[in-house]
């Protein structure tokens, strides 16, 4: 496999676990369990790189889970036109990256997901993006999400933001339900504009966006007692949750082409969700 990239490989894989130790230290902050996070460490088979995936389950956190992984070797023939320079490569790959998935106790604070990656074939690109899936629409804190969003775009690039949280909007989406996930948030793909620190400095960016936004969420709504009801309906949003996890979304699909961490994988679907005939009505920014 061609080796020009290493350097920023090993660059890029040193910030995500650095990033991944910063997330679970926060997370126990706001823990009022005291629980700590539990290691899962996992290999790929031959020799194909591997991962640690850390999770905690608690009274703030009813599940977060961080992953960090770096996997190389070789896609299976049916899969290399789906993934660029993968062809050119002859199936020979490499991919690191951090991903995050925070499911709350609380009704009131919403689901949250991370994702950013390095992938390299005979090309070198970017991904991931953070979206936010809250069980009960704030205006207010929509607007803070994007808001802080649109800053690190503009820092990126003058049209990111309006790219990429369209992008996000036409990604987080249930076919099936005709309805949105949550309120969006920032995707991205295929991200190399030749200059790699500058790219990489906006992966840093959207990354360090969790920490942002927990900062400003927990202390509005962590101490906000809720009913059984609201409980309920909460566990039928995760159940939305769930069926975009497992129809559409393409870390999901990824993981299972690279011959990932079945467990790593799915720590992504919140512990408990419900499914059934119910009268949700979902309210989204642009109603």
């Amino acid at each position: 496999m061609h080796n020009m990239y290493y350097k920023n490989k090993e660059i890029a894989q040193n910030w995500f676990i650095g990033l991944q130790q910063k997330i679970m230290a926060k997370c126990c902050e706001y823990e009022k369990s005291h629980a700590k996070f539990k290691k899962h460490s996992w290999t790929r088979k031959d020799n194909g790189g591997g991962g640690v995936f850390y999770t905690l389950e608690g009274e703030t956190f009813e599940q977060v889970s961080v992953n960090v992984s770096t996997v190389h070797g070789r896609f299976e023939d049916k899969f290399l036109k789906e993934i660029p320079g993968a062809v050119e490569s002859h199936g020979q790959f490499w991919a690191g990256g951090i991903s995050l998935i925070a499911h709350m106790n609380s009704p009131f604070l919403p689901i949250i997901h991370l994702n950013t990656r390095l992938i390299t074939t005979s090309k070198s690109w970017f991904g991931g993006g953070i979206d936010v899936t809250p069980i009960y629409y704030n205006h207010e804190d929509c607007n803070f999400f994007h808001g802080h969003l649109r800053d690190i775009c503009d820092r990126y690039s003058l049209h990111a933001y309006d790219n990429f949280s369209r992008w996000a909007d036409k990604y987080f989406f249930l076919p099936h339900r005709n309805e949105l996930r949550g309120i969006g948030g920032i995707f991205f793909d295929d991200l190399n504009t030749q200059n790699w620190d500058h790219d990489f400095q906006f992966v840093q960016d959207v990354g360090t966006a969790f920490l942002e936004l927990q900062q400003y969420l927990m202390p509005k709504y962590e101490n906000i007692s809720w009913t059984n009801d609201q409980k309920e309906y909460q566990l039928y949003r995760r159940g939305r949750y769930i069926e975009f996890n497992l129809l559409y979304d393409r870390g999901t699909r990824f993981g299972l082409m690279t011959d990932g961490n079945i467990e790593a994988i799915f720590a992504s679907f919140p512990p408990n969700a419900k499914w059934g005939f119910n009268k949700m009505h979902w309210l989204y920014r642009n109603e």
